[in-house]
């Protein structure tokens, strides 16, 4: 240990400087022990290194802080800022991205609905596919089922190649209504996201010609100042001239 630190410290710290052995190293430490004393050394003692400590040059200058070791609880705090930090900075992004992509897209709400028109007319094409293909398995199936029918009451057994190809008809349907269903559900999103889109564009509209009216107003302004000033002076030289 070099030196500690008291009400003679700053004696005992510049005599710690002038003698200090010149193989060591050439920065110094200050921390604070157990006693509460603020001691320099060469090294910081490991249990006292998460108590923070600084870095002093051998003029006796801190060129660095090392801050104390946050407690379990601080840094738990310390990390919910951090994501809540890492959150608002990411929609801060998202909206700044979405901005820039409407603005550059479309000129007009008009626009934007007509996006919004083209989209989900190519879906409402696919359901209404979707849809014309269901019914013609459904009749398939009834079909088949008339047919299984009347086998039954005719006293014959249905042959199997018939039953399987009335389960295999049953689970096409089913994956046809899941595809409807997709669909259908692509058909809300895309119709809500055009909509957020209109809202969206509406507001950011809104901000533009705010911003277009406060310009024109200072531009008028400045001309205002310009034309009073020149008026002024072309006075105080007639003045002069007189």
């Amino acid at each position: 240990m070099l030196t500690t630190i008291n009400k003679t410290g700053s004696l005992l710290f510049a005599m710690a400087f002038l003698f200090a052995p010149v193989s060591h190293a050439a920065n110094l430490y200050r921390y604070t022990n157990a006693e509460g004393v603020t001691v320099v050394d060469y090294q910081v003692p490991a249990e006292y290194v998460g108590k923070g400590y600084e870095v002093l040059n051998m003029e006796g200058i801190v060129i660095q802080v090392v801050p104390r070791e946050l407690t379990e609880e601080e840094k738990k705090v310390q990390n919910a800022q951090q994501q809540l930090e890492a959150a608002a900075n990411a929609e801060q992004q998202r909206l700044k991205e979405w901005d820039e992509s409407l603005l550059l897209r479309y000129s007009t709400v008009a626009d934007i609905e007509a996006a919004r028109e083209r989209a989900l007319r190519d879906l409402r094409i696919r359901l209404s596919i979707l849809k014309g293909n269901k019914r013609s398995l459904k009749q398939q199936v009834e079909s088949y089922q008339a047919q299984a029918a009347d086998l039954e009451r005719s006293g014959q057994q249905v042959d199997v190649a018939r039953l399987k190809a009335i389960e295999d008809i049953q689970r096409e349907i089913e994956t046809t209504d899941r595809s409807i269903q997709d669909r259908s559900q692509e058909i809300d999103d895309v119709s809500a996201a055009f909509q957020k889109d209109i809202e969206r564009f509406e507001m950011l509209h809104e901000v533009v010609e705010l911003r277009q009216t406060l310009l024109t107003r200072q531009h008028a302004e400045e001309a205002a100042r310009e034309k009073g000033a020149a008026e002024a002076a072309a006075e105080a030289r007639g003045a002069v001239a007189n």
